[in-house]
C-alpha cells in the first residue's frame, strides 16, 4: 500500500495519510490550530533542533506513514533530502488536535508512533484545553503503546525533557461551541 501512496495526490487544501492501510484525508486546519503549531515552533531552539510542519515520517513494520502536524528531530540528524523521515530520527512529534482528528490522534495514531519509538508524542487539545505527552514508548505493531503521560491545562507550563525546555501554554487558543469529548 505504501508505494502506491507515492503517488497519491490529493486535492488541495486536503491532508493525506496513511495509517494502519487506510488512507485518511481531512480538510486543512483552521487558525486556531495553526498557531498553536507556530507557537510550539517558535518556542523550540533552532540551534539545536530542526522542527518540521506536516513531514511525513517512516516506521518500519507499520503500513503508515503520519504526517503530524510538528515532528522535532535534532539539527545534526535532518537528512539532506527524501519524502519521509525514519522514526527513528526523531525525539518528539506533535499533534494539534481538530474538531474531526480527536479520534486519530488519540487512538490512532498512538500506538503508531509508539511502534516507531519515538520518544515523546505531545496531543495538544484546543478543545479540552490541555496538553497530553507521552513517553516512554514499548511494544510493537498494535500493541505499541506509551508507559508514562502527563496531562497539562493550558495555562500551565508544561516540561518537554527530551528537548530540554519548557513550554509555557498560556497562549494557546481554544475552540468555541465544540463538543466535549471522553480522551484521553
Amino acid at each position: 500500500m505504501a508505494r502506491y501512496f507515492d503517488e497519491f495526490v490529493p486535492p488541495e487544501g486536503v491532508k493525506a495519510e496513511l495509517l494502519r492501510g487506510v488512507i485518511v484525508m481531512r480538510v486543512g486546519p483552521g487558525l486556531v490550530h495553526n498557531r498553536i503549531v507556530a507557537e510550539v515552533q517558535d518556542r523550540i531552539a533552532r540551534q539545536r533542533w530542526s522542527p518540521l510542519q506536516r513531514q511525513g515520517i517512516e516506521i518500519l513494520g507499520e503500513a503508515s506513514e503520519p504526517v503530524p502536524d510538528l515532528a522535532v528531530l535534532a539539527r545534526d540528524l535532518l537528512p539532506d533530502s527524501g519524502r519521509l523521515l525514519p522514526s527513528r530520527l526523531i525525539t518528539m512529534v506533535v499533534e494539534v488536535v481538530s474538531e474531526t482528528g480527536v479520534h486519530y490522534d488519540y487512538v490512532i495514531k498512538r500506538p503508531i508512533y509508539a511502534a516507531g519509538k519515538i520518544p515523546a508524542y505531545l496531543i495538544i487539545d484546543p478543545i479540552m484545553a490541555h496538553c497530553v505527552l507521552l513517553t516512554k514508548p514499548s511494544g510493537q505493531g498494535d500493541e505499541a503503546d506509551y508507559r508514562s503521560q502527563e496531562i497539562v491545562e493550558f495555562g500551565d507550563p508544561l516540561p518537554l525533557d527530551d528537548l530540554g525546555l519548557e513550554l509555557g501554554t498560556d497562549e494557546f487558543g481554544t475552540f468555541s461551541g465544540v463538543r466535549p469529548h471522553r480522551y484521553p
